[in-house]
């Protein structure tokens, strides 16, 4: 499984056999074992007698760290980690719930509700309170709604961001309790 540089797959993480043109490299033997600092011919050179690659994977080292593997194995390897590592992951979003200042009390609750389902599926909600003409005269009654609804939501959330006016809208932002 020797992979010349004229026959290589195009490579754009890895240096692999004599791509590395550095004087010294630390190796690191086909069964993990530390095999010390030498030069990188006498590092390509046991790759070669192994019958394997010789790959560096740790460029910014100092010395740079090289591997003696199978490449095309060591590649499928990596792939399939980082494919794995993303089916782990899961992507937080931030819902918006919108608000007016003369809201009823059934419809807050409703908004509230709203708000439950998406934190207990994990997501953070932004709380905006919107007001228009002369509803900016009473912008103090306006944290009081905002105080409201996340006492609603206080056995599931916490305020992550307190309530904040930015111009004609007040926001406040909640994420779920660990």
């Amino acid at each position: 499984m020797f992979f010349r540089e004229d026959t290589a797959i195009s490579n754009n993480d890895y240096f692999i056999n004599e791509q590395i043109r550095d004087r010294e490299v630390r190796v690191i033997g086909a069964d993990g074992e530390q095999l010390g600092v030498m030069s990188s011919r006498d590092a390509l050179q046991m790759a070669e007698e192994a019958g394997l690659d010789l790959v560096k994977i740790a460029p910014t080292a100092k010395p740079p760290v090289c591997r003696i593997v199978d490449y095309g194995k060591y590649r499928y390897e990596q792939t399939r980690r980082s494919k794995e590592a993303k089916k782990k992951q899961r992507v937080i979003e931030v819902k918006e719930i919108r608000l007016t200042p003369n809201i009823d009390t059934n419809d807050l609750k409703t908004k509230s509700n709203a708000a439950r389902k998406f934190l207990e599926r994990g997501d953070r909600v932004k709380v905006t309170l919107r007001f228009r003409g002369r509803e900016m005269a009473h912008m103090s009654a306006g944290r009081h709604i905002l105080e409201d609804f996340a006492a609603n939501l206080e056995d599931i959330a916490t305020i992550e961001k307190p309530p904040r006016v930015e111009g004609r809208t007040m926001t406040m932002q909640l994420t779920g309790k660990k």
